[in-house]
């Protein structure tokens, strides 16, 4: 994994300076410790720079940006391309000549050549993130991997196009000035993150995963989708017609089991150390167990607990499975002093806030690894998501099945928004209860009963908090270079019609898929790609750490979509067939005892003077003096808290890492966290 960044001028408006180029690039040294480089054209109208960590093909003439025969093809690439061995004897055979041994950079460099940039895609099977120009068409190629493991992001800044891995690149470009996206922020407090396109910087955007975006020399951009996580792409109908139950479910468990040892293997791919986070649950500890079949020596595993609060850890779990597989394992323990030195480093490595505050835990089990030697782990992000693994999941199913379908089916439409009306007024009588006349609401009127598996504020919570007359004021034209590419309805105070731009053509390409599955392809298009594979990649990569992701491999991804929810929650139990699928694998008692998740103890800490310092960092934010939140909702949250009235924990987080990034990259001041350290002596 590199950072990348590029800049490419257009109508007549100036020339690619190397000292911003290399400003822009060296800001993101974290992303590649081993080397950097720059290209830049004989005309001086584009250029790319690159941030190395060196992971496959060591050699210096694997070194970015690289460029084809003759020039007229150059390329920055960030990622892994699994399949690039199998790929380039076919480019051989056709005339291509190589430079490296094995680099997979230059199989994409001539793979564009060959089969231009649709067909490179449609072939091509990793994790990535990448920018190629062509001289003789004149264009420049971004795309971002099908699932959204790497980041890219782009922006219009002052008559030149500029991209790159992370958003702070982007900021150092002396013309382009820092302010927020307000409604970003609005779907921000809804959704724990931004989706893509959108970010919380205004002008600053990101290119969704699965996506390729084309731009000229006119600078005149197009956006195209080239994979979805959408039914019909993994499991030929042929393949199931006539099956009893029993041979069904025995197709189903060796689907996964195939693909996702085939994914592991892949997922080996390195000239450097490679290990593994290992929680002690289904996923790491598949990955474990795995990994030790493919590998000639001990795999190294990695975990974090809590000092003062050991009932959230999952040593001896972790331990079990250390032990039966033989690894080299490796184990901190955190508490809350930690977590308070951190913050700073948090809030300048997420780019933008992600509201997650596994964000906490995940550095430090990252600078764990990385200080063993590591330059690649494999984690377990995905799994949940496809095979339904959530108690909240499980939940969202019961209230559609038991409620949801019989409310709206047959309660009058009258009688449904007169219960939405009478559950609004009940609302204000605790704070606990505008959670569920949101969901009244949305039945009344037709919306997703699931919108994200990661929601913060309901509507009826949002209304008190955000004042719509401030967001109105800072209406602004976007740059006529990213019309067509935003959704014009996501610069509407309704986080809805982002769920709805996902769904609607899902319904219409798909019609009668069952409720997982359209909850499961909301969740591929908004929280694993922007929130969960994001919070692993700014945290991972702030240590200098590639992350994989084996339970993603989009042929895995494209087989469980094919799968009903049935199958999934078979008996009422999360994650049926892929706990099926890794019996004998491992152990059952890590298979079938309760999940708990990887997390931080939050809520007790905010109840400690660290909350009350919290208060004060945020009421005292230059974003408070915007008029955009309503201040006095804010403490009334951070009242109920250390009342003990209700646990809003997770909404003063949200509004932490929304004013501390704001204090850091729009007013450009300091975290400072000398109150919070008072509060952790």
């Amino acid at each position: 994994m590199c950072g990348i960044v590029g800049i490419l001028t257009y109508s007549g408006r100036g020339t690619v300076e190397r000292p911003t180029l290399e400003r822009m690039r060296d800001v993101m040294v974290h992303r590649g410790p081993d080397g950097g480089d720059l290209w830049i054209s004989q005309d001086r109208k584009i250029g790319f720079g690159h941030r190395r960590l060196s992971i496959v093909d060591l050699n210096v003439a694997a070194t970015q940006p690289m460029r084809n025969e003759d020039g007229s093809v150059v390329i920055t690439f960030n990622g892994e391309i699994y399949n690039h061995a199998r790929l380039r004897p076919e480019l051989v055979a056709r005339g291509h000549q190589f430079r490296t041994d094995h680099s997979d950079t230059e199989v994409l460099v001539h793979g564009y050549e060959e089969w231009g940039l649709d067909g490179l895609l449609e072939r091509i099977e990793g994790d990535y993130a990448f920018g190629i120009w062509d001289e003789t068409k004149g264009v420049l190629s971004l795309a971002r991997d099908r699932i959204g493991v790497k980041p890219l992001y782009f922006a219009y800044i002052n008559g030149r196009f500029a991209f790159a891995s992370e958003m702070k690149a982007l900021v150092q470009h002396p013309d382009f000035s820092p302010e927020i996206e307000p409604y970003a922020m609005y779907h921000y407090l809804s959704y724990l993150t931004t989706p893509a396109p959108l970010t919380m910087m205004r002008g600053i955007y990101k290119l969704p995963a699965g996506c390729s975006l084309t731009v000229s020399r006119s600078g005149e951009a197009k956006m195209s989708r080239y994979w979805d996580a959408t039914p019909g792409r993994g499991i030929d109908p042929r393949e199931t017609k006539g099956l009893s139950e029993r041979a069904l479910e025995d197709f189903y468990i060796k689907g996964i089991q195939d693909r996702l040892r085939d994914s592991v293997d892949k997922r080996m791919m390195s000239d450097v150390p490679m290990g593994v986070f290992l929680s002690g649950g289904v996923d790491s500890s598949t990955n474990v167990a795995l990994m030790s079949e493919f590998s000639s020596r001990p795999v190294e595993t990695f975990t974090i607990g809590f000092s003062d609060y050991q009932h959230l850890n999952e040593f001896d779990s972790a331990h079990a499975i250390a032990k039966k597989f033989n690894t080299n394992h490796h184990e901190i323990s955190i508490q809350k002093k930690d977590m308070i030195d951190y913050l700073p480093k948090m809030i300048h490595s997420q780019d933008e806030p992600i509201a997650d505050w596994v964000c906490i835990p995940l550095y430090f089990v990252s600078k764990l690894a990385h200080d063993a030697g590591m330059k690649v782990v494999q984690v377990g992000e995905g799994s949940d998501e496809q095979f339904c693994g959530y108690s909240g999941y499980m939940a969202y199913l019961n209230l559609y099945h038991k409620y949801w379908s019989p409310f709206r089916k047959y309660l009058p439409q009258p009688a449904q928004h007169l219960a939405a009306g009478t559950a609004k007024l009940l609302s204000g009588m605790h704070p606990r209860l505008p959670i569920y006349a949101d969901i009244i609401d949305r039945a009344a009127r037709s919306r997703e009963h699931f919108w994200s598996g990661a929601m913060v504020f309901p509507d009826l919570m949002k209304s008190q908090l955000v004042n719509p007359a401030g967001i109105a004021a800072m209406r602004a034209d976007r740059d006529a270079g990213v019309a067509g590419l935003l959704d014009p309805d996501y610069l509407e105070l309704d986080s809805y019609n982002v769920v709805h731009s996902f769904l609607g053509p899902l319904d219409s390409q798909f019609p009668g898929s069952d409720a997982l599955t359209r909850m499961i392809h909301s969740e591929f298009r908004l929280r694993l790609p922007e929130l969960l594979l994001m919070r692993v990649d700014k945290i991972g990569m702030s240590e200098s750490l590639e992350a994989r992701v084996p339970f993603l491999d989009h042929k895995l991804v494209e087989f469980s979509m094919d799968i009903p929810e049935q199958w999934k929650t078979k008996g009422g139990e999360p994650k049926y067939l892929l706990k099926k699928a890794v019996e004998g694998l491992i152990p059952d008692d890590i298979i079938y005892r309760k999940k708990m998740g990887f997390g931080a103890p939050m809520s007790d800490w905010m109840r400690s003077d660290f909350g009350r310092a919290i208060r004060t960092s945020v009421l005292s934010s230059g974003l408070m003096r915007r008029g955009l939140l309503n201040v006095g909702y804010i403490e009334k949250l951070f009242d109920w808290h250390f009342k003990g009235r209700m646990d809003t924990s997770l909404y003063l987080w949200t509004i932490y890492n929304l004013t501390a990034w704001y204090d850091l990259w729009v007013d450009r001041k300091e975290v400072d966290t000398s109150q919070l350290s008072d509060a952790a002596a």
